[in-house]
This record gives C-alpha cells, sequence and structure tokens, in this order.
C-alpha cells in the first residue's frame, strides 16, 4: 500500500477503531481521541490515516 493511495471507509473504520482501543488503554487522552478519530474520517489517503497512528505500538489485534 502506498502513502498516496486512496483509503476507503473500511479502512477508515479500521483506524478508528485502532484509536478506540488505544484510548481504552490509556495510550491516549480523550481530547486526542478525538482530535485523530475526525482526522481519521477526514483522511483521504493511506498516509493520512497512517500518520495518526505512527506512535502507537503496532496492533495486536
Amino acid at each position: 500500500m502506498q502513502r498516496e493511495h486512496r483509503a476507503s471507509d473500511a479502512d477508515r473504520e479500521r483506524i478508528a477503531d485502532r484509536l478506540r482501543r488505544a484510548l481504552d488503554e490509556g495510550r491516549l487522552t480523550l481530547t486526542e481521541f478525538d482530535e485523530r478519530t475526525r482526522a481519521a474520517y477526514a483522511a483521504r489517503t493511506y498516509g493520512e490515516l497512517d500518520d495518526l497512528t505512527t506512535d502507537l505500538p503496532e496492533d495486536l489485534w
């Protein structure tokens, strides 16, 4: 997957779920979660989505 390729609704949902788990684990504050979730649903490319989770550990789920 290339950073400039267009993201799908399913891709945005996958990132939102990952952010939700990070919030539940205490890795994000509620404010960070809100900002990143809004950005995820507005993202157009894989690169924009990737940038929202670069500081989180690899998703093990």
